[in-house]
């Protein structure tokens, strides 16, 4: 394994040092901190990291066994076109993990979690330093309508949480819960995409995710470990931290992460392109399966901190009876463990958009009662905010028949930033955008 690191150009470089002091304010106590915390892990590097001797050949679609890709213009014009809308949506969400992150850091129970958490944003600073390396080092000018990549940059340096180009970027995190519920469902989704592109028939795409994965799993790690230490003090009856809470973070991002994989019904234009090695429904089905595990072993760690007496294999004879029964054991009710919710509940885009679903699959007819359902089901403080007020209006007007389903996937309002793109300027305000129609798919 050989992998070549890149220094982006000083005016790029500088620019995304001078974000990353407005929104990654704690970098240097984590460089400082570093080998405290990660002593068997290189240095941290803020660079952009290429993988040398990766496959030359395309494996996937309709150029398969054609060698890759080294410019935008070696593309067609709807390919290079549907490739930098890719590296711009994953730059976007880089950034934007960042900034939602930030606002809850500080809440952090433990030092160990705070630095675990501090290091995926470093992470992901280093990822969209990666993704602007992919835009500014080839000509894009065409497939962007004449957009340059400098002005490419500084859009995505000027995007708050808000205007992110996927919604799972834009909700606020309400406490450290949701960081770390986060990381182990959001990121998750991020460990597909960029196995998917491995394959991209786009060289410098294919040789940037290797390195971008090996970073995810640590990402993954930063919210599987601590939902584990959770479980085990949520049994042992810590007042701080409980199932229920898990469970109500878990309902607030499982939605949109699952929108983050795009329509169910879509994914033939990047398979047939070259660019992923799976349709959408297909990389979906295999992440509910894995979440399904990640779940049920925390449940089982629940159980053996409840009952430290049991066998594992007792263990999980008892899960299964709760998960089959939903009933109860020796004190330990199924409602005390962690679920994972039906693939349709709270969707508002995709196949099952706007459907009234329950988190166990129950329909409802009334939207009205699927409203106050819903309030007791996410987080206390999400119920207050506009994200969710906006929810509430638009499944109102789709159940009585007044606003297509179409329409409201279109709806859910974005915020731009205008008037500056540091976040220092005095003449920055907010405004809804309205949103530019698309196919839905």
């Amino acid at each position: 394994m050989k992998v070549e690191q890149l220094t982006l150009e000083k005016k790029y470089h500088d620019a995304v040092e001078h974000w990353r002091r407005h929104y990654l304010k704690d970098y240097d106590l984590l460089l400082e901190n570093w080998d405290k915390y990660f002593p068997k892990d290189e240095p941290f590097c803020l660079c952009a990291k290429m993988e040398c001797g990766t496959p030359d050949t395309v494996a996937v679609g309709e150029h398969a066994g054609e060698k890759k890709r080294l410019t935008p213009d070696q593309l067609t014009e709807d390919e290079a076109k549907h490739l930098l809308a890719i590296i711009r949506a994953q730059a976007s969400t880089e950034f934007g993990s960042i900034q939602q992150h930030a606002g809850t850091l500080a809440r952090a129970q433990d030092d160990e979690d705070r630095f675990w958490v501090l290091r995926v944003m470093a992470e992901e600073l280093r990822h969209g330093y990666q993704m602007f390396h992919l835009l500014l080092s080839q000509d894009w000018s065409k497939a962007a309508g004449g957009v340059k990549g400098e002005e490419m940059v500084e859009e995505i340096l000027s995007m708050q949480t808000g205007s992110h180009v996927l919604d799972a970027f834009n909700l606020e995190y309400d406490s450290f819960v949701d960081n770390v519920c986060f990381a182990a469902l959001v990121d998750r989704v991020g460990k597909y995409q960029l196995t998917m592109q491995k394959v991209c028939a786009f060289r410098p795409m294919a040789d940037s995710m290797p390195p971008m994965l090996r970073e995810e799993a640590f990402h993954l790690a930063a919210g599987v470990i601590p939902l584990r230490r959770w479980a085990k003090r949520a049994a042992q009856g810590d007042v701080f931290i409980s199932m229920r809470a898990i469970q109500k973070s878990i309902h607030k991002w499982y939605p949109r992460a699952l929108e983050m994989f795009g329509d169910e019904r879509g994914g033939d234009s990047n398979l047939r392109m070259g660019f992923k090695d799976m349709k959408n429904r297909e990389a979906q089905d295999l992440y509910i399966e894995e979440v399904t595990r990640m779940v049920r072993d925390i449940n089982a760690r629940f159980l053996r901190a409840r009952f430290p007496d049991y066998t594992i294999d007792k263990v999980e004879r008892v899960l299964d009876e709760l998960e089959r029964g939903r009933g109860r054991h020796q004190g330990v009710e199924y409602d005390d463990l962690l679920r994972v919710p039906d693939r349709r509940f709270f969707r508002r885009k995709g196949e099952p958009a706007w459907t009234m679903i329950g988190a166990d699959g129950e329909p409802f007819a009334d939207v009205d009662a699927y409203v106050r359902y819903l309030a007791t089901q996410l987080p206390e403080a999400y119920l207050a905010s506009r994200d969710m007020k906006t929810y509430a209006e638009t499944v109102r007007q789709v159940a009585a028949g007044t606003l297509p389903v179409a329409e409201a996937v279109r709806r859910m309002p974005r915020l731009k930033r205008v008037g500056g793109n540091c976040p220092c300027s005095r003449s920055v305000r907010w405004v809804v955008e309205d949103p530019a129609p698309t196919n839905g798919h």
